[in-house]
């Protein structure tokens, strides 16, 4: 990929990366090697070339199929929880999305399995990634409420989508020790994020921010 086009200019610049990641360490965000991957990774690729000039706003966007990239903060602030009791060689991703989050995680923990149900939307995000050079992410086109057994269990498990309840699936794919991020509640009421932590004694669920995040959704589209 051209590089001057991984840099950005004018809207899309280093600069205003840089006042995007000063406003994200004002609201709360503290990890330094979360912040600097933020720095670094360029959010205007994983966006509609129309909407390029907003990418480094502290907001969600479209990026069609009725799905969202997530802001910036909250990006950050989910991956801070994940990582918070120390590195990850092994996380699952509910929701690829458009590959945002997926790059994020992958420049901090050894490797990311992702699940997605809209495979144009995976595909996209997959490019994407390859013209990073990312190459520590295995994908999955499927239902997100199942997880992936198949490789389970996961030190980390991150969720980027509001479930109605904590899928069981999840749970079970979870390692000991392993912790879990994921947004709870409904689709047109309150959702809250959850911190889950696998521990000897069971499954402890620490209730966090209110969120606002598109719904958790079964079954997998083309």
């Amino acid at each position: 990929m051209n590089s001057l086009l991984q840099r950005g200019i004018g809207m899309t610049s280093q600069r205003t990366r840089e006042r995007l990641v000063q406003r994200l360490s004002e609201d709360g965000l503290s990890n330094p090697r979360v912040l600097d991957v933020i720095l670094r990774t360029p959010r205007h690729l994983f966006v509609d070339e129309a909407l390029a000039h907003r990418a480094y706003e502290d907001t969600a966007l479209p990026i069609g199929h009725n799905q969202t990239i997530s802001q910036p903060y909250m990006v950050g602030r989910m991956t801070e929880l994940l990582l918070s009791a120390g590195p990850l060689d092994k996380v699952l991703e509910i929701g690829t999305g458009c590959g945002y989050q997926t790059a994020v995680l992958a420049q901090l923990v050894e490797r990311v399995f992702t699940v997605e149900r809209i495979q144009a939307l995976q595909d996209r995000a997959k490019e994407r990634l390859q013209q990073l050079n990312i190459r520590n992410v295995v994908y999955r086109w499927a239902d997100g409420w199942t997880g992936w057994n198949a490789l389970a269990p996961y030190n980390g498990i991150l969720v980027t989508a509001a479930a109605s309840e904590v899928p069981q699936a999840l749970l079970d794919q979870l390692a000991p020790g392993g912790r879990m991020v994921i947004p709870v509640g409904d689709e047109h009421g309150e959702q809250r994020l959850y911190l889950i932590e696998h521990t000897a004694q069971g499954f402890v669920r620490h209730e966090l921010d209110p969120v606002r995040f598109v719904p958790l959704l079964t079954g997998a589209l083309q």
